[in-house]
C-alpha cells in the first residue's frame, strides 16, 4: 500500500520507493533473478554492491551511502510544490536524474526511476511522460547531460512528453465534438491521421480550422469528421 501524497501529505516517501521497484520488479525476479544478487537484494531493497562507473564517467554512490542520499532526495521532491526559480520541467529532470545517479538498486533502476517520475508528475496534477522506444537515444543522450548538471535537454524532452500526452489522451477525452482543440488532439495514428497530414489540411483549406492567437492551429471532431468523409470521397472519383 502506498504511504505517500493520499496519507502524510507528502508527494513520496521511502517506503513507496521500495514497494514501486518491489512491484516492478519481482515479475521478472521470479523467473530470472540478478545472477550476483545475495538474498538482501531481492525487490524493495537497495543493493549491498558497489557499482562500477558507466562508460560515461557517471559512479553510483557506495552502497552504504544508498539510505540517506535517498532521504535527501526525498526531502528534495516533497518540495517540488514550493515557487522555484528554476524552471518546473528542468526541477523534474534533476530529480530524475538524482535518482538514477544515487542507482539504489541492482537492477531495474531505470524502470523504477520512470514509473516514481510519473507518480509524481500525476500527484502533481499532469498526465504522464511516456518516453517512446523511438525516443530512447535521445532521452539517454539528455541524461549523460544531466549527470554533468546540464538539465535542459532532459526538462525539454519531459516537458514535450507531457504536453503530447495531455494533447493526444487528455484533452480528447473531455473535449465535446464541436470545441476546438489543437490538431495534435485530433492525431489517430491508427487511422493513420498524422499531425503533420492535419497541419497541411489545414493549411491548405481542406480542413475547417482557426489559428489561435499563438499561431497553434485548431479544429475540432466534427471538422475532421467532415474532412475525412470528403477526403475519402475524392479519392474515390
Amino acid at each position: 500500500m502506498f504511504a505517500g501524497d493520499w496519507t502524510t501529505g507528502d508527494l513520496l516517501s521511502l517506503h513507496e520507493i521500495r514497494t514501486v521497484h518491489y512491484k516492478a520488479m519481482t515479475p521478472v525476479w521470479n523467473v530470472s533473478p540478478h545472477p550476483n544478487a545475495t538474498p538482501a537484494e531481492t525487490p524493495g531493497n537497495w543493493r549491498h554492491h558497489d557499482i562500477q562507473p558507466f562508460p560515461e564517467g557517471m559512479t553510483p554512490p557506495p552502497f552504504p551511502d544508498i539510505n540517506h542520499r535517498l532521504t535527501d532526495w526525498v526531502d528534495v521532491v516533497n518540495e517540488l510544490r514550493e515557487k522555484d526559480e528554476t524552471p518546473f520541467p528542468e526541477r523534474l529532470a534533476r530529480i530524475h536524474n538524482e535518482f538514477e545517479k544515487i542507482h539504489p538498486y541492482l537492477d531495474g533502476n531505470g524502470r523504477t526511476g520512470r514509473l516514481l517520475l510519473n507518480l509524481l508528475i500525476v500527484r502533481l496534477g499532469y498526465p504522464p511522460a511516456i518516453v517512446f522506444k523511438n525516443e530512447r537515444t535521445r532521452y539517454l543522450n539528455a541524461m549523460r547531460k544531466a549527470d554533468k548538471e546540464e538539465y535542459g535537454p532532459l526538462g525539454e524532452l519531459l516537458a514535450r512528453a507531457i504536453t503530447n500526452n495531455l494533447y493526444r489522451f487528455v484533452v480528447p477525452a473531455v473535449a465535446g465534438p464541436a470545441r476546438l482543440v489543437p490538431l495534435a488532439s485530433l492525431v489517430d495514428p491508427k487511422e493513420g491521421i498524422t499531425a503533420a497530414a492535419l497541419r497541411a489540411a489545414a493549411e491548405r483549406g481542406r480542413l475547417r480550422a482557426q489559428k489561435s492567437a499563438n499561431g497553434t492551429w485548431l479544429s475540432s471532431k466534427n471538422w475532421l469528421a467532415d474532412y475525412e468523409s470528403n477526403k475519402h470521397k475524392r479519392l474515390n472519383r
